[in-house]
């Protein structure tokens, strides 16, 4: 894992990298919730992780190889989750709940896929709230549209096709890897949000110790790719699981992350490690303004 960016590299010197995973000094202790300096002016594109040739053989194809790779795979996709019990549902849904979502609130999931956040965040705003997705491939739209009711579009991150001060809650499940560049992502997230309102995603994690970061491998690059093979029998959908793991070793680290959600103006921008080996889990909020 690396930064990518001189400033981030510059400001990160000393705790980006695999090996300072999952907290970030601050005042000389340690948390596993961490905190991140003020905001500054957004300075540069900062890709969520570095360029995979084994895949693309350009970084301008790459949206549209995960677009497609998402399009073929889409009807295995439950299959995949229910591989992990489909305990990532129900843990999607207290996480929502933790991080203040309540009835009554307006919520965007960006990259809805198969509607696992989009279903816990509907049950915890119940009828007085409305949960709208979008979501790029059509495949994850279509699969979304079994289970889940509410309002869905195709668009990207970077774009979205919503009016500015719009939502309560902006959430994202497994998906941040794709975005282009954080920067415009987060800008574009806090543009989408009412003030006061809650961004909430959750990605993939690496252990920092170098065991970890070996098991972590063996479960994701190995079993889970093998199993998903097995239980799903395409290997497009095995070829997903690769990429995934490929593009969780490859991410800026966390610090990377929240750092960038401090520059385009978020608050209490911060990370949590939930399941070493698995997730990670990021919030943060937008200013009220000033009175």
């Amino acid at each position: 894992m690396r930064s990518v960016g001189f400033s981030f590299r510059t400001s990160l010197k000393g705790i980006a990298g695999p090996g300072n995973i999952g907290r970030i000094h601050r005042g000389g202790s340690k948390s596993k919730m961490s905190a991140s300096p003020e905001p500054t002016t957004p300075s540069e594109r900062v890709p969520p992780h570095s360029h995979l040739t084994a895949y693309y053989d350009a970084d301008e194809k790459r949206s549209g190889y995960v677009v497609d790779l998402f399009n073929r795979t889409a009807q295995h996709y439950n299959t995949i989750e229910a591989l992990f019990l489909n305990g990532g549902l129900l843990y999607r849904r207290l996480s929502l709940r933790r991080a203040g979502l309540r009835r009554g609130m307006k919520v965007l999931d960006v990259a809805i896929g198969t509607a696992a956040v989009a279903r816990g965040a509907a049950k915890l705003v119940g009828t007085e709230g409305q949960v709208f997705g979008v979501d790029p491939s059509t495949g994850m739209l279509g699969e979304a549209r079994r289970v889940f009711h509410g309002p869905l579009t195709r668009g990207v991150a970077e774009k979205l096709p919503f009016a500015d001060n719009t939502f309560d809650f902006v959430t994202m499940g497994i998906a941040l890897r794709h975005v282009s560049d954080l920067v415009t992502t987060f800008r574009e997230y806090l543009r989408a949000l009412k003030p006061g309102g809650t961004l909430w995603i959750l990605e993939g994690h690496i252990p920092r110790s170098r065991l970890g970061h070996q098991l972590t491998r063996f479960v994701w690059a190995k079993v889970i790719p093998g199993m998903t093979l097995l239980s799903t029998r395409s290997r497009d959908a095995k070829l997903l699981m690769d990429y995934y793991w490929d593009t969780v070793e490859q991410s800026v680290p966390p610090e990377t992350i929240v750092r960038a959600m401090n520059e385009v103006g978020f608050q209490q921008a911060r990370y949590r490690v939930v399941v070493p080996g698995a997730f990670c889990e990021y919030t943060g909020r937008k200013a009220q303004p000033a009175s």
